[in-house]
C-alpha cells in the first residue's frame, strides 16, 4: 500500500515513522488516520502517536484506542501476541499443546482484537481456547486452569472511559503475570515488531480454534456452589429483593448465573444498564467505584422496587460495588474496605462453621498494602494467616498460589478498589462469585434479625476496633509533573518528617526500596523504579500512602487512621485533617495543576 501523500514535506524522523506504519498497518481504518494527520501537516500529533510505542506494562496493555505505536489498534494487538507467543515458546514446554486461552469483553473492537490475537497463536500452530461471548474478566484464569492452558489474554479495558482498550495477560497458575514474564514478553514484543502474515490462518488453522464456552460455564457455577455458597437452602426462600447493574458491560447473564448456581431468586436489573453498550450512555466513567453518581439509577431502582440492596459490576464484572438503603430512607454507599472486610469475616466465619475443627493457622487472609488493616486486626484476633501485598491481584494471586503450594488453605483477599477474590477457584478478583456472596450474606442477616450490612460492620468495629479510610485522587495528565510532585517528597533521601501538625515516624518508598520500618533500611515488599509509591507511618497510627496509577492519569492517596470504637466521629475528623494537610503540602494540587475529580 502507498504512503499518503504530503510525507515528503515532513521531518525526516516523521518520514521514516509514517513510512513504518504504512508498511505495518493493514487496517484501512486507522492508515486513514495517520494519513489525515499527514494531510494536516500535525507534526505534534504524528510524533505522539508514532515516536513511542504503548508500554507493557501492568499485566499487558491499556490505552486508547486509536493509530499510532503509543495506542490500541490492529497492529500493537499482534505486536503483543507475537511477542507473548515467542516468549511462551521459549519458557514453556508443550505450549502449542497445552495452548492459550482468548477473552473478550463489549468494547469497541474487542471482538477484533481477540480475534487477531488468537489467529496470531494458531499462525505458529498453538492451540486456542477461544471464548465465544462477550465474557467477564475473571472466566479466562478460569479457564486457563480447566484447561491446563499455558496463558490467557482478555481483551478489556475494565472500567476505563469507552475510547479505551486493554490487553490483560494471565499465567498458566492462573493469575496475572509478574516479573520476570512481563519484562521478558516486553523484550519479546520489541524484538518482533514485524508483523506476520495472518491471512487465510482461519482456513488452514481453523482445527486449532476450540470453544470452552459450554464446558467452562457448567465449571464455573459448579465450584463457586461448591466452595463458596454456604447457605443455598436458606438462599432459595430469599424475600430479599436485589437490585444489580453491570454498568452496561457483560454481567448480566454471568451474575443472573452466578445467582442461580447460589439458590439465589433472580435479581432485579436496572433497565436502563442492563444490557451491554459500549458507548455506556448513562455514566461518563464506567465504574461504580465512583460512589453515588455512578449507583444513581441503580438506587433509583431500588426505591422503585422496594428493595434496599443494590449491588454492581465494572464493565468486564471483576469488581463489586455495594449500596444499601439505611433505616433512615438515605442510601449509604459501602467503600471497597468496608465491603472487603464484611466479605472477610463472613467467609472466615462460614467456612468455620463447616468445617468443624480447622486450624486458623493455615488459613489464609490476604490484601494490599493500601487496603484496610482491619483484615489484619480480625487475622490477629482470630488466628488466621494475613499477609499484604503490593498494590494489584497479580501480587494477591501469586501470593495465594505460592501459600497454598506450602499447604495453606486461602479462603479470600481483597483489595480497597472494589476486588474480591473468594477461594481458588481462579486467582484474581471476581465480581460475579463475589456479586453471589454478598447476596447470600446480606440474607443471612437479613433472616437472622433483620441486620443491615452497615449494622453488621458496626458489631465488626466493636470487635476488632474501629478503622477510618480516606481514599481518593487527583487526575495527573502530565508524567512530568508526577515525577515534580514525588521528587520535591523524596527531597534527595532527605524526607519530611511531619506534615503540618502531624509527626511522622517512619517512611516506605517502594520506588526507591527505602524503608526505614527494617533494620537495614531496605524494603521487604518489591520495588518498582517505573512507578512510584511512598508510604508514611504517622506517630498517632495514621498510615497514608501516595502512589501513581498504573493504568490511569490518576496520582491517589489511601489514608487510614484506626481507634477505640467508642471515638469513632474523633477518628474521622483527624483523619480528614490529615488528608487535608497531606493535600495542601505534598500534593499542592493548584501548583501542580491536578484536577480534582467530580464528587
Amino acid at each position: 500500500m502507498a504512503a499518503a501523500s504530503g510525507i515528503d514535506g515532513l521531518p525526516k524522523d516523521l518520514q521514516d515513522l509514517c513510512q513504518q506504519w504504512f508498511k505495518w498497518d493493514k487496517n484501512p481504518k486507522t492508515r486513514s488516520e495517520i494519513e489525515q494527520l499527514i494531510q494536516q501537516n500535525n507534526h505534534k500529533e504524528l510524533s505522539k502517536r508514532l515516536s513511542k510505542r504503548i508500554e507493557f506494562g501492568t499485566a499487558g496493555l491499556r490505552g486508547r484506542m486509536q493509530a499510532g505505536f503509543n495506542s490500541m489498534n490492529d497492529l500493537t494487538v499482534i505486536q503483543a501476541s507475537q511477542g507473548l507467543c515467542i516468549y511462551l515458546e521459549k519458557n514453556v514446554e508443550n505450549f502449542k499443546e497445552k495452548g492459550i486461552v482468548v477473552g473478550y469483553d463489549i468494547r469497541y473492537n474487542s471482538k477484533t482484537f481477540a480475534e487477531l490475537t488468537a489467529l496470531t497463536f494458531m499462525s505458529r500452530g498453538v492451540k486456542v481456547y477461544r471464548i465465544n461471548k462477550i465474557a467477564a474478566t475473571p472466566l479466562v484464569p478460569f479457564c486457563v486452569l480447566l484447561k491446563g492452558a499455558a496463558a490467557g489474554v482478555m481483551v478489556t479495558a475494565s472500567h476505563n472511559p469507552k475510547d479505551d482498550n486493554g490487553y490483560k495477560v494471565y499465567w498458566s497458575n492462573g493469575s496475572q503475570i509478574i516479573s520476570p514474564v512481563d519484562s521478558g514478553v516486553a523484550q519479546e514484543i520489541s524484538n518482533n515488531l514485524e508483523p506476520w502474515n495472518l491471512e487465510n490462518v482461519g482456513n488452514s488453522a481453523s482445527h486449532l480454534l476450540l470453544d470452552p464456552t459450554q464446558d467452562l460455564m457448567h465449571s464455573y457455577f459448579q465450584l463457586i456452589q461448591e466452595q463458596c455458597c454456604y447457605h443455598r437452602d436458606l438462599n432459595q426462600r430469599s424475600q430479599l429483593p436485589i437490585v444489580f447493574t453491570p454498568m452496561h458491560g457483560v454481567g448480566k447473564e454471568w451474575v443472573a448465573g452466578a445467582f442461580q448456581a447460589f439458590g439465589l431468586p433472580p435479581y432485579i436489573p436496572v433497565p436502563e444498564q442492563i444490557e451491554p453498550d459500549p458507548d455506556f450512555p448513562t455514566v461518563p466513567f464506567p465504574n461504580p467505584e465512583e460512589g453515588k453518581g455512578a449507583m444513581q439509577l441503580g438506587m433509583n431502582t431500588g426505591d422503585k422496587n422496594n428493595s434496599r440492596l443494590v449491588i454492581a459490576n465494572d464493565p468486564d464484572s471483576d469488581r463489586l460495588a455495594v449500596a444499601e438503603k439505611q433505616s433512615n430512607g438515605q442510601w449509604r454507599m459501602f467503600t471497597g474496605n468496608e465491603v472487603g472486610i464484611l466479605l472477610g469475616h463472613w467467609i472466615w466465619t462460614q467456612y468455620r462453621n463447616k468445617h468443624q475443627g480447622v486450624d486458623p493457622r493455615k488459613c489464609v487472609v490476604l490484601n494490599t498494602t493500601v487496603s484496610s488493616k482491619m483484615l489484619k486486626a480480625m487475622a490477629d484476633k482470630e488466628g488466621l494467616y494475613y499477609e499484604e501485598t503490593l498494590t494489584g491481584f497479580k501480587w494477591l494471586g501469586n501470593k495465594a498460589e505460592s501459600l497454598t503450594q506450602k499447604g495453606y488453605t486461602f479462603l479470600y483477599a481483597f483489595e480497597e478498589a472494589i476486588g474480591y477474590m473468594i477461594s481458588n477457584i481462579c486467582l484474581d478478583k471476581d465480581g460475579l462469585r463475589a456479586a453471589a456472596a454478598v447476596a447470600e450474606m446480606a440474607n443471612f442477616y437479613e433472616v437472622n434479625g433483620g441486620i443491615l450490612l452497615s449494622q453488621q460492620l458496626e458489631r465488626m468495629y466493636q470487635e476488632y476496633g474501629f478503622f477510618a479510610t480516606n481514599n481518593r485522587y487527583f487526575f495527573c495528565y502530565d508524567p512530568s509533573t508526577m515525577e515534580k510532585i514525588f521528587a520535591k517528597i523524596r527531597n534527595g533521601g532527605r524526607y519530611c518528617d511531619s506534615v503540618g501538625a502531624y509527626k511522622i515516624r517512619d517512611i516506605r518508598d517502594l520506588t526507591t526500596g527505602y524503608d526505614s520500618t527494617q533494620p537495614t533500611k531496605k524494603a521487604i515488599l518489591p520495588t518498582s523504579s517505573s512507578t512510584h509509591m511512598i508510604t508514611f507511618f504517622f506517630e498517632n497510627g495514621c498510615v497514608a500512602t501516595l502512589r501513581g496509577s498504573g493504568t490511569e492519569p490518576k496520582l491517589k492517596y489511601y489514608v487510614e487512621l484506626t481507634g477505640n470504637n467508642a471515638n469513632q466521629q474523633q477518628v474521622r475528623s483527624t483523619l480528614d485533617d490529615i488528608v487535608e494537610n497531606i493535600i495542601k503540602y505534598l500534593l499542592e494540587p493548584d501548583q501542580n495543576g491536578l484536577e480534582r475529580p467530580e464528587d
